[in-house]
C-alpha cells in the first residue's frame, strides 16, 4: 500500500495533519519551496570544517518532513577542531536502502552571502554543491508526495569534508549500507557523468642549509633546489587517454624561507596532478624520475590517489559529459551502480562569482526524480 495514495494535497499541507498517528507529515513545494531551501543552505557558512551548523539545520528541516534523520559524527578538521557530522535519513524504520541520494555539505572558502538578482541565484555553495542538496531533497519530497517511495527505497545522505579529501564519505563507510545505487550529486551543467579523472596529491620538501646571503657559499637554499625541481615537473610528459584528455599539473602552494636576506634552509611545495590515464603509482615514478634529474635528494610525501573514475550513464533521456574534477565517488566503498548529475557548472563553482540560474534548480529537481525512478525500477 502506498503511504499517500488516499490522502489530497490539500490534506497533507493541513496544519497538524498526521499520518500514522505521526508529526509533522510531508510538506508541498508550496510550503516549503525549492528556492526557500536553497537560500537558507547558502546562508549558512560551512566551510570545511565548520558545517556542524548547517548540518543541524538539515537534520531539523528532513525530521520535518516526518523522516528518520541519524547524525553520524566525523572527526574534526585539523586546523579547526569543531564537531562535525554526516547526515543520513531514510523513510521509517529501515536504514538499509536499495538507492542513495547523495551530496557534501561543506564549501571552499571564503564565504559568499546570497544573492538574487532576476534569475540568477549567487553565493558560496549556491552552484558546489548546495544546488544539488537542495534539489536532491525536493525530489525525494515530490517523489514521496506522489506515493512513489517506500520504507526501503532511498536514503539521503549528505557529508562534510569532500572538498579537503572526503573524510566524511570515508566515514560513512562505517554506517555499513550497502546499496544498488548511488547518486551523487555535483555540477555537471544538468548532464549525467559517465567518468572523471584520478587525482594524486603530493608534497615536495628540500632541505638546505640556512646562511647570509651574502655569502651564499656558506649555506644552500632550499628555494634554488625547489624551483628547477618544479619547472621540470611543468616540462615533463604526462599520459593522456581519449576519454579524460590529458594529465594536467597544479602547483598549488609553495612556501619557503624567513626573509630576503637569509638563504632559506627549507621549502616546500604542495602539487596536485589531474590523473587522465594510469595509476597514482604511474604518476608518482614520473615525478621521481623528474625530481632525479635535477641532481638533488628531496623528500617525497604522496597522499592517497586514484586513477580515472568510470562513472555509469545508461539513463535515457541525459546528455552525458566527462568532467576533470574529482568526487566522493571513489572514498564510498561497494559494488553500487554510480550516477553523478546536478546543476550549474564547474566553471563557476570555487569562484568569487559562483551562480546558477533558477531554471537550472528546477530542471535539477526533475533530473534527481528521473534517476530515482530509474534505479528504483531496475532488478537488485
Amino acid at each position: 500500500m502506498k503511504l499517500y495514495n488516499t490522502l489530497s494535497i490539500i490534506s497533507l499541507c493541513s496544519v497538524g495533519a498526521t499520518i500514522n498517528n505521526q508529526k509533522p507529515i510531508l510538506q508541498t513545494s508550496e510550503s516549503l519551496p525549492l528556492l526557500d531551501l536553497h537560500r537558507k543552505l547558502i546562508d549558512i557558512p560551512s566551510i570545511s570544517g565548520h558545517e556542524l551548523e548547517v548540518g543541524n539545520y538539515l537534520t531539523k528541516y528532513l525530521r520535518s518532513i516526518n523522516l528518520t534523520v541519524e547524525q553520524q559524527a566525523a572527526e574534526p578538521y585539523p586546523d579547526v577542531k569543531k564537531p562535525r557530522n554526516n547526515i543520513y535519513a531514510y523513510i521509517g524504520q529501515e536504514r538499509r536502502t536499495r538507492i542513495l541520494v547523495s551530496s557534501h555539505i561543506d564549501t571552499v572558502p571564503p564565504f559568499l552571502p546570497y544573492k538574487k538578482e532576476d534569475d540568477v541565484i549567487w553565493g558560496r555553495g549556491s552552484v558546489d554543491a548546495k544546488g544539488s542538496v537542495a534539489t536532491q531533497i525536493k525530489a525525494f519530497e515530490e517523489l514521496r508526495l506522489k506515493g512513489d517511495l517506500q520504507e526501503g527505497d532511498v536514503g539521503l545522505l549528505f557529508v562534510v569534508g569532500e572538498e579537503v579529501g572526503g573524510d566524511g564519505m570515508k566515514k560513512s563507510n562505517d554506517l555499513g549500507i550497502a546499496w544498488e545505487s548511488v547518486i551523487f550529486g555535483e555540477p555537471t551543467e544538468l548532464k549525467l557523468a559517465s567518468g572523471h579523472k584520478g587525482g594524486v596529491t603530493m608534497v615536495i620538501k628540500a632541505h638546505g642549509k640556512a646562511g647570509h646571503s651574502g655569502y651564499p657559499e656558506t649555506g644552500k637554499s632550499a628555494n634554488a633546489m625547489i624551483i628547477p625541481a618544479l619547472y621540470g615537473l611543468l616540462q615533463a610528459e604526462w599520459p593522456s587517454s581519449e576519454k579524460y584528455g590529458n594529465t594536467t599539473l597544479n602547483i598549488g602552494t609553495i612556501n619557503g624561507g624567513v626573509a630576503a636576506n637569509v638563504l632559506p634552509a627549507e621549502a616546500e611545495a604542495k602539487i596536485l596532478i589531474r590523473i587522465a590515464d594510469g595509476e597514482p603509482k604511474d604518476i608518482e615514478k614520473i615525478v621521481r624520475e623528474t625530481l632525479d634529474k635535477t641532481g638533488e635528494e628531496f623528500e617525497l610525501e604522496v597522499r592517497p590517489g586514484y586513477g580515472p573514475v568510470p562513472i555509469d550513464s545508461d539513463v535515457p533521456g541525459f546528455e552525458t559529459i566527462v568532467v576533470n574534477y574529482g568526487t566522493d565517488i571513489p572514498n564510498l566503498k561497494g559494488k553500487h551502480k554510480r550516477y553523478l548529475y546536478g546543476p550549474g557548472t564547474i566553471l563557476e563553482a570555487h569562484s568569487a562569482h559562483e551562480h546558477l540560474k533558477v531554471k537550472d534548480l528546477e530542471e535539477a529537481v526533475k533530473g534527481y526524480k528521473k534517476l530515482i525512478e530509474f534505479s528504483l525500477k531496475q532488478k537488485p
